[in-house]
């Protein structure tokens, strides 16, 4: 597990789970999870669908129960209630309003975490030409393709500018060129504090991040800078090295 710095107490996470499990019948979707990710990190959570990645995210947003452990973000026990202002929170399935323009639907959500209407103006400029839609800012999002409806739900949920994202599988059917922007625009982010919490298949997303978490039913099989993965792996690519810490934790 991602420790915190030498000396330091649980002020520097900003994200903590201890012990998560959750099961659904007979299928544990995580087990004793121990996981803790320090504040202005860019963390990201690889591993096959049902590894458990989505459920763990739910689990720390307060949309699932877990079956025992706990989980905190910016110290406070999931669902931090008091800290919904600093969290952001994208889905893998699009959770925006498909009969409002895409500037109501950033209104609303800036609305909902009562952005001034100066930061709004200035977040939602920013964000439009951060996700390639400032031409389609009054089109309803039920004209838009799947790919733009995805990158409309990135904007909603950057726009109260949160301390804490978490984002299932922010890429998906964007293209190579648009999503190098999203990851400038991440790097950004972090070099201001931002904590990044992110989903991904793609391994050279997963190469960007500080540290990743292989994860496989439901458990962290290994975790590290990705450097540090493929040296303990003695592997060449994030791939390779997933295989073999599986192999590992299966033998």
């Amino acid at each position: 597990m991602l420790m915190a710095k030498e000396g330091s107490g649980s002020s520097d996470l900003s994200v903590e789970t201890a012990k998560l499990r959750k099961e659904f019948g007979d299928i544990v979707a995580v087990d004793d999870l121990d996981l803790r990710v320090e504040k202005g990190v860019l963390y990201g959570m690889i591993g096959p669908n049902g590894s458990g990645k989505t459920t763990t995210i739910k689990i720390l947003m307060g949309l699932q129960r877990p079956t025992s452990g706990s989980g905190s973000i910016l110290g406070e026990r999931t669902p931090a209630r008091h800290n919904v202002a600093k969290i952001g929170y994208m889905p893998q399935d699009i959770a925006i309003y498909y009969d409002l323009s895409v500037h109501e639907n950033l209104a609303l959500f800036a609305d909902l975490y009562s952005v001034t209407k100066e930061d709004f103006e200035r977040r939602e400029k920013e964000l439009l030409e951060m996700v390639d839609l400032a031409g389609r800012k009054d089109s309803a999002v039920s004209t838009l393709s799947g790919g733009m409806r995805h990158r409309v739900s990135l904007a909603c949920t950057l726009i109260h500018d949160p301390e804490v994202l978490f984002l299932d599988e922010p890429t998906v059917g964007v293209d190579p060129e648009l999503r190098a922007g999203f990851w400038k625009y991440f790097s950004k982010l972090k070099a201001n504090g931002k904590t990044i919490i992110m989903t991904t298949h793609y391994m050279d997303e997963a190469f960007r991040c500080d540290v990743v978490g292989m994860m496989r039913g439901g458990r962290l099989i290994a975790e590290g800078s990705p450097d540090d993965l493929m040296r303990r792996s003695g592997t060449k690519n994030l791939e390779e090295a997933f295989l073999a810490f599986s192999k590992e934790e299966g033998s």
